[in-house]
């Protein structure tokens, strides 16, 4: 049976995907000639649009005895998204094809508009930086990476140093009820790059820096002055040290920018006085008064999610914006002292006009700097504040943390029929970029969620508290079960469109579940070796096959507990296969697999491979 129409292969939609501004987009429409359809229109809306336009497509003759092809061709001129339908005019009445309600569907005729398609619309010209495209991303929550052993002159008296590196992070409240983050294992910028070495046999060719500014909580989120090194952590020289020493090994810094809010105890705020007289909660005549929300001066305040010890700042506000985006500001200020980029904080939560003016600051400073937003639903169409957001559309930021890739990944993994996976990831591939594409922050676990061990294979959390957090880990059973499907998750989250990003520790096993359970220190010297050597096998084949860099994706088979899909450019091709289910699959490899390079020991003879369950493979041949 024909299928009326599928935005997501070429014959009825082209080009597929995202387009730039001014490309013509050709539509083509099979429709059953018992409709005896009189006219077929393209119904299409841009996004900020009251009405929908119409545009008749022309009769182009039959495909088979059943079908009749209709098409027509559409121009996008304005940034943004365009919402699109057909409407078929036939002597019984209109009616409108429209998105199929889940991937065991076709587009299906209904009576009234239903559910549309969307076409991303994004700035002509819009490019991002090349450097990230065939490497690997890591993120490091500085505290908890690697000690160097260098003893710091430390002022502040009000932490506690946790002097066994494999203990638990302190996690019951003070005797106030307070939960403070103020244990330290006291890891440190010089840590890092005592470890570049080994983060280069990972094939990390990115690191991902948690904040490094000065503040009082152990994860640096309150911000007391964005323009020093916290003291714990090291020097601004050692800061640079790093930029330096890893841009000899090809690898690049990114700093984690925290702009919607700062601390309370900050140079900036000062609730605590820790800082003198000045600050906005101290003195309305503050600098940097203006850059605060009051209701009521000094203790009504607004703060981010409530957290008095996070008052949110406005970003609009003059003198913050050139105070972080100015010539002199703290966005190029850590640029200049080698950082490639940043990856904003809670991105939704940071107005337009911010977002932009940071953009401009960056590319300013460098054009092939990366700018990372913290995204967790689709970006293409995500809307905050009443408002839809324009994160992707060329004038605010490179990319975002691709969280949707991440439930996909563990849905399929924890038992989700593929078809499903194999959607969302299509959704994505249609809706994103070009550009952002192929730069997307693909991870599988964050300093936000639990460990991706531990979310595979372990007792689902379900809003259990902290003392079944901290008790809880893995048997032997569950740990060998989560092995498995985490291997399986990492080939996935290495071969997909983007950017993989490893959570420190993730390679080695790292088990944990919430906040703070997932920012143990690395176990330097008890690492899951089988799993450090897996993600270093990947990290090889993303530097060496260019069809992960920027190639084309094609999904070749999703359903039940099996997926597999192709990677591709113009001179080599990947064939990846996932086996989730209890039996070993006997599979036809596509067309042009005859004599492949086999990269985990699957068995190849007269052309069928066999892929044992809960296990991966990735087939690869030169085109």
């Amino acid at each position: 049976m024909a299928v009326p129409f599928d935005s997501q292969k070429i014959y009825y939609r082209s080009p597929f995907g995202a387009v730039e501004q001014g490309t013509r987009v050709h539509f083509r429409v099979l429709l059953p000639r018992r409709e005896h359809a009189r006219a077929v229109e393209l119904c299409i809306k841009y996004d900020y649009d009251y009405n929908w336009e119409y545009h008749k497509l022309i009769w182009c003759g039959t495909f088979d005895a059943e079908s009749e092809i209709w098409e027509c061709d559409f121009t996008p001129e304005r940034m943004g998204l365009y919402w699109y339908s057909f409407r078929v005019l036939t002597p019984e009445g209109n009616h409108r094809y429209v998105v199929p309600s889940d991937p065991y569907t076709i587009s299906s005729v209904e009576d009234s508009p239903g559910r549309s398609w969307q076409l991303t619309c994004y700035k002509k010209g819009f490019t991002t930086p090349m450097w990230p495209v065939g490497g690997v991303m890591y993120q490091i929550f500085p505290d908890r990476f690697y000690f160097s052993g260098e003893e710091k002159d430390i002022k502040r008296t009000d932490f506690k140093r946790n002097d066994d590196w494999y203990a638990l992070p302190v996690w019951e409240p003070n005797e106030h009820g307070e939960i403070t983050n103020s244990d330290f294992f006291m890891g440190d910028l010089k840590g890092i790059t005592q470890k570049l070495d080994y983060l280069q046999k990972l094939g990390v060719s990115c690191i991902y820096l948690n904040p490094i500014g000065e503040a009082y909580s152990n994860h640096r989120y309150d911000t007391g002055d964005y323009s020093h090194i916290d003291p714990i952590l090291g020097t601004e020289e050692d800061f640079r040290e790093l930029c330096a020493r890893a841009k000899e090994r090809g690898i690049h810094v990114i700093n984690d920018g925290v702009f919607s809010h700062t601390g309370s105890d900050s140079v900036y705020f000062n609730r605590s006085g820790r800082y003198g007289d000045g600050g906005a909660y101290r003195d309305r005549e503050s600098p940097y008064y203006s850059w605060y929300k009051f209701n009521e001066w000094p203790d009504n305040y607004h703060s981010w999610w409530g957290f008095y010890t996070l008052p949110e700042v406005n970003e609009t506000d003059p003198a913050f914006n050139e105070y972080i985006n100015g010539e002199n500001g703290i966005i190029r200020k850590w640029m200049r002292c080698g950082n490639s980029g940043w990856r904003l904080d809670v991105a939704d939560e940071l107005p337009d006009e911010f977002m932009e003016n940071l953009r401009r600051s960056v590319k300013e400073e460098n054009p092939e700097a990366i700018i990372v937003g913290e995204v967790w639903e689709d970006a293409s169409n995500k809307e905050s504040y009443g408002a839809r957001r324009k994160f992707l559309l060329g004038e605010q930021l490179d990319t975002v943390m691709n969280y949707v890739f991440r439930n996909a990944i563990i849905d399929f993994c924890r038992g989700q029929d593929a078809r499903y996976t194999m959607a969302t990831i299509m959704s994505v591939v249609e809706n994103y970029p070009r550009p952002v594409l192929r730069v997307l922050m693909n991870s599988l676990s964050t300093h936000d969620t639990e460990r991706a061990i531990t979310v595979l294979a372990g007792e689902p959390l379900n809003g259990r508290d902290r003392y079944w957090q901290a008790h809880t880990k893995l048997n032997e059973g569950q740990r060998e079960y989560g092995k498995k499907l985490l291997k399986i998750a990492v080939a996935m989250q290495y071969t997909l469109p983007g950017f993989p990003c490893v959570y420190y520790g993730d390679e080695a096993g790292m088990e944990g579940y919430r906040d703070p359970f997932n920012r143990c220190c690395y176990p330097w010297g008890k690492e899951d070796k089988e799993l450090v050597e897996w993600h270093a096998a990947l990290g090889k084949l993303r530097a060496s096959c260019s069809a992960l860099w920027d190639g084309e994706f094609l999904s070749t088979f999703a359903e039940g507990r099996r997926m597999s899909y192709v990677r591709y450019d113009g001179n080599v091709a990947l064939y990846c296969v996932f086996n989730l289910s209890d039996q070993a699959a006997t599979i036809d490899p596509p067309p042009g697999f005859t004599d492949p390079k086999i990269m985990f020991g699957s068995k190849l003879e007269n052309q069928k491979l066999t892929v044992e369950s809960f296990s991966c493979e990735i087939m690869q041949t030169d085109l």
